[in-house]
């Protein structure tokens, strides 16, 4: 909804679920959630995934339905742009879990620490003894990306959610949702780019569906990747076809337009592994055959070798792998 004259919110703000019961995807690990606001006793959190898949969404959610009209008395929530080594611990967390608000029945503060293996070592060892002494009062959430950078005696603290992707099946039934709801004109197709370039991630996916119709007034495939600035799938499918072929001149040439057209090494090589694993042709040897070498050759990208020759190297063994025989295995 349009909070000023000439200004909209963004759709992903707009449509961020406020109920558990709305949140996409992960529907087993959201029913732990409703089970912990049922029951109205929450532990400490530790709450891990990819970016953009809900993690942070689900814990206000939660939040909200414990403490009702208490939330913003009853919830410090720090994020990894604040501050937070170990003076923070001391000072501003341990502040606020000693700070009395008047709360439900049986409810506790709640301290949300979103991106939280970005914490220093220091700090998350500070943490330790805060959680013990104010346990009784306040309970922690750790939102995270990778849990292994927790520190074991916090994870031994709390109990561990796991969110997965979100499917495609359930992105694409919630962008036509808001589509309906913002009258956005699109073609089926279009809707699909959205979700082959979103990998599972809804808040890209949003944002993707909204930059598109705001700046080019239609969701097609083209400006869905004009908008996104990916490599058209379509062009390295056929690159691959080519390599498939055995035709190296040809899939070189597909390659260089590619790089002519400004992508970077990364841009390219994560689009080749995503074609590949929806090629219907490839047999399965191949495919595997494939996905290893874009494997290999995105680990070297990522060291810094990020030249058109480690690309080129890669299409030449991708075209050499055609060529055996065991590849040809179904």
């Amino acid at each position: 909804m349009s909070t000023s004259a000439g200004y909209e919110l963004p759709w992903v703000e707009k449509y961020r679920p406020r109920y558990l019961r709305d949140v996409v995807g992960n529907a087993a690990t959201i029913e732990r959630l409703q089970a912990i606001e049922e029951h109205g006793n929450c532990p400490h959190l530790l709450v891990s995934g990819m970016p953009g898949i809900g993690k942070t969404t689900s814990v206000h959610c939660l939040a909200h339905a414990l403490l009702g009209d208490a939330y913003k008395e009853a919830v410090l929530e720090l994020n990894a742009s604040d501050d937070r080594g170990i003076d923070v611990v001391r000072n501003k967390i341990k502040a606020f879990a000693q700070k009395k608000v008047s709360l439900p029945p049986g409810r506790h503060k709640i301290i949300v620490l979103d991106e939280a293996d970005s914490m220093t070592p220091g700090a998350q060892q500070a943490l330790r003894r805060t959680m013990e002494i104010y346990a009784q009062t306040t309970r922690f959430c750790f939102a995270c990306n990778q849990s292994n950078k927790i520190i074991e005696p916090i994870q031994s603290r709390c109990a561990i959610l796991r969110f997965g992707r979100v499917s495609d099946e359930e992105l694409l039934r919630r962008l036509v949702e808001i589509c309906e709801a913002e009258k956005v004109q699109y073609s089926d197709e279009g809707l699909a780019a959205i979700v082959f370039t979103s990998e599972g991630d809804m808040r890209q996916a949003v944002n993707n569906l909204q930059s598109t119709w705001m700046g080019l007034g239609f969701v097609s495939p083209d400006h869905v990747f004009t908008v996104c600035d990916q490599p058209h799938p379509l062009v390295v499918r056929e690159l691959l076809e080519r390599c498939q072929a055995g035709d190296v001149d040809a899939a070189l040439d597909k390659l260089e337009h590619l790089w002519s057209l400004g992508y970077a090494s990364l841009d390219i090589i994560t689009t080749l592994f995503r074609v590949v694993r929806t090629m219907d042709t490839l047999p399965e040897a191949r495919q595997l055959e494939y996905i290893r070498e874009i494997g290999w050759t995105h680990m070297r990208t990522l060291e810094g070798v990020a030249t058109f020759l480690q690309l080129s190297a890669l299409v030449a063994r991708l075209a050499k792998c055609s060529m055996d025989p065991r590849c040809f295995a179904t």
